[in-house]
């Protein structure tokens, strides 16, 4: 057995004897978040991970955007207002969401039992 091997053995089992499998330790270790992927003049891109029950701060778009579901589910939509709507993005689709109207804010409520991954294409010179 490799030291390598080993420290998995251990880990592993400190976290089952804990009563956490290891899908639980490594999503705890996680957290709701951005991560740029690319931007330039035209366009801006970004990778957003949101875990059950931990929204994105309030926030707006003044550009519209097209997201693809790396790994689907329900989000909720809540607006500064209290007003939400639930959207279901599948897996593998993608999905045309128009700028926020303007002085208006939200943010982006994970309701499913599973992190949602999308990853954000956002057109820079539109309205």
């Amino acid at each position: 057995m490799t030291v390598k091997t080993a420290l998995l053995v251990v880990t592993t089992g400190l976290a089952f004897a804990a009563g956490f499998s290891v899908a639980q330790t490594t999503q705890a270790t996680q957290a709701t978040r951005r991560e740029a992927q690319f931007e330039n003049a035209e366009v801006k891109v970004w990778k957003s991970v949101v875990l059950p029950n931990d929204p994105l701060p309030l926030h707006r778009h003044e550009h519209p955007r097209v997201i693809v579901a790396l790994h689907g589910g329900s989000m909720k939509i809540l607006e500064q207002t209290g007003q939400s709507a639930i959207h279901e993005w599948q897996t593998g689709k993608a999905y045309w969401l128009p700028a926020n109207p303007p002085g208006t804010r939200h943010q982006d409520v994970n309701v499913s039992d599973a992190p949602i991954e999308v990853m954000v294409v956002e057109l820079q010179n539109a309205q």
